[in-house]
């Protein structure tokens, strides 16, 4: 048994509040493996549960955290070996199972990737879920013989962590990017990420018309809702729109047209249970030719001090890039 310290979430009165607690690793759930996290990083779903969305996270208190890297120190099946750095991603850490936001995670092998050659924790978290995220997004988009030939792509919410990304994944593979945002001030972070064309969020405001000039080969969504449904009008002919996020909203309201008369491929991006080979997969292109230096360069660590100010800042639409959280930073 050890102590460890965790930013750890109680339902007060009707209101959540996070702040650092000392616990003991016998506590954990169940699980063959035993990490030691030094690294997680900040997503918007991680806002989500320490703010009582039960959506998310049904019993309080509760440690979130939906990304971990660090050392394995107990592995009952010997795989992964003791010793080994590891990540973890997706599944159920930081929902209802104590997650990275803790210095000590416990968790099913079946949910640990092996760290990629090369890396360490504290650059895997600078990708995690949105990185991730990006990636699958982009390998759909691939998948369906996206080409840079074929016009620009489309990258909406492009300055938040899954957007800025894919829009750096994108412009290395020579596709000529658009990056959506309605973050002005971001303007010239995401130029040097790659983007070629920047438009503002007016862009994929309302219109009553069920088709619209198409002005895109493909398209990565990373925010749903009425913005994705303008977002389809405009993609060209048989392109494809990976979509992967719902921060304006779960909803989609649209018609068939784009899909009958234009063929468009919606295409469903899922981070959290699919395959551990496939993220596998998508960790080891991280890490070899989709690697973006721009985003490692940017990427920001934080203590425990700076947790909840951090979170407040993805609900408000606020954050912008990567943000790591260090544990033992503060």
């Amino acid at each position: 048994m050890s102590t460890y310290k965790a930013w750890r979430v109680h339902e007060k009165d009707g209101q959540y509040v996070g702040g650092v607690e000392t616990l003991d690793t016998a506590d954990l759930p169940e699980g063959e493996v035993l990490i030691r996290v030094t690294h997680s990083s900040l997503n918007y779903k991680d806002a989500l549960s320490a703010s009582g969305n039960k959506g998310v996270t049904r019993t309080f208190p509760h440690t979130p955290g939906i990304d971990a890297a660090g050392e394995v120190v107990e592995s009952a099946s010997g795989t992964p070996a003791v010793g080994q750095q590891v990540i973890v991603t997706g599944y159920d850490l930081g929902m209802n199972t104590a997650g990275g936001f803790g210095e000590y995670i416990r968790v099913p092998a079946k949910w640990v990737v092996t760290m990629p050659e090369g890396w360490d924790a504290r650059r895997a978290m600078v990708y995690g879920t949105a990185g991730l995220t990006a990636g699958l997004s982009v390998a759909k988009l691939l998948k369906m013989g996206a080409t840079p030939e074929q016009g620009p792509v489309a990258v909406s919410g492009a300055s938040g962590a899954v957007g800025s990304v894919a829009v750096e994944i994108l412009s290395g593979l020579g596709f000529k990017v658009t990056a959506i945002s309605g973050k002005a001030g971001q303007a010239d972070a995401l130029k040097k990420l790659g983007a070629e064309e920047l438009m503002g969020r007016d862009a994929l405001d309302p219109e009553k018309k069920p088709l619209l000039k198409p002005r895109f080969a493909n398209a990565v969504d990373t925010v749903g809702g009425g913005p994705l449904a303008e977002l389809l009008k405009q993609v060209n002919p048989g392109g494809s729109v990976s979509c992967c996020g719902l921060v304006a909203g779960p909803q989609l309201e649209t018609t068939v047209l784009p899909f009958i008369l234009r063929g468009i491929n919606l295409l469903g991006v899922d981070s959290v249970e699919i395959p551990l080979a496939d993220k596998q997969a998508i960790w080891s292109r991280l890490s070899g030719e989709w690697a973006c230096p721009v985003t490692e360069a940017s990427a920001r660590d934080i203590g425990f001090d700076e947790l909840d100010d951090a979170l407040q800042a993805f609900l408000k639409g606020q954050s912008a890039g990567s943000l790591v959280l260090v544990h033992g930073r503060g």
